[in-house]
């Protein structure tokens, strides 16, 4: 798994040298001070909740899965008048881990071998160093995911928002012109 420079305000490492036969349930509820770090990370609002319930098994020979869902109520800012946005985030979580030096995870590198990418398909296995991954930061991952880039307060629209009309109007006469079409 790659590191990032600086800790998920979520990090939670699971062991995996030794997973349960079962595996390794964990769940990960951000406190007050958690879900603040997640909002100015993430140019939210607020974060009013964040829950991500995992389940860390696990994967063929010496990989591991981690599956679950990661929930969250967020607060952002509306694109148009900036006016609070509330929603809620309900986002299942999917990854397989190999080890670093893993030869399944070498696999159609070496020798030339061909590799196909499914866009729709699942994600190539990432790979993970020492004994534990952070399931908190994965779970981080998806909930950043899910989040929308534009959130827009029902009714706002570029029109409703003023002087910004008339620019949007030259650009689309400017855009007609530059097509041929009158």
């Amino acid at each position: 798994m790659k590191h990032a420079e600086t800790q998920s305000p979520v990090s939670f490492l699971a062991n995996v040298a030794r997973l349960p036969q079962k595996g390794l349930p964990v769940v990960v509820e951000a406190d007050a001070r958690q879900r603040a770090a997640l909002a100015a990370e993430h140019d939210l609002l607020s974060v009013e909740s964040y829950r991500a319930e995992l389940h860390v098994a696990s994967w063929k020979r010496n990989g591991v899965k981690v599956s679950g869902r990661v929930e969250a109520d967020i607060t952002q800012a509306c694109i148009v008048t900036l006016d609070p946005v509330a929603a809620h985030i309900d986002e299942p979580v999917e990854a397989l881990f190999l080890p670093e030096h893993s030869k399944l995870g070498r696999e159609g590198f070496e020798g030339g071998g061909e590799i196909v990418l499914d866009a729709d398909g699942p994600d190539s296995p990432e790979t993970f160093s020492g004994d534990t991954i952070d399931v908190g930061a994965l779970a981080e991952q998806f909930f950043v995911l899910a989040i929308d880039p534009y959130p827009r307060k029902p009714g706002a629209s570029i029109e409703a928002a003023g002087d910004d009309q008339l620019e949007e109007s030259e650009f689309q006469k400017k855009l007609r012109s530059l097509l041929g079409k009158s």
